[in-house]
């Protein structure tokens, strides 16, 4: 199984824009799901911080393999991912997170 994070840094005053894409992917959530099964992907959660007055996002992902998640999800034509893709250009950067500890109760 894969894992990875990013930190996304957002553009200036992108937040209505974040609580639009939220409420968007909350209300069609079986339909952002379906994705994930097509991605072979488990769980996918995103955060959103604030950190020396400039606005992030957190995204995690674990799947079969990430990179297969990935092209899946560039060539979607699910609407869902449509409405992602949209989101990105929100984004100013996205800085990749290096996986140092990953535990997880089996009980």
């Amino acid at each position: 199984m894969d894992i990875g994070a990013v930190l996304i840094e957002l553009k200036e005053n992108r937040l209505d824009d974040v609580a639009v894409w939220q409420a968007e992917i909350n209300a069609r959530k079986q339909e952002a799901i379906e994705t994930l099964k097509a991605e072979r992907v488990f769980i996918e959660s995103w955060f959103q911080l604030k950190l020396e007055g400039k606005d992030y996002l957190i995204a995690y992902m674990r799947a079969d393999d990430i990179h297969y998640a990935q092209q899946v999800g560039k060539s979607s034509q699910f609407p869902i991912d449509q409405i992602h893709k949209a989101f990105k250009q929100n984004w100013a950067r996205v800085i990749p997170a290096q996986i140092l500890v990953d535990l997880e109760n089996t009980d």
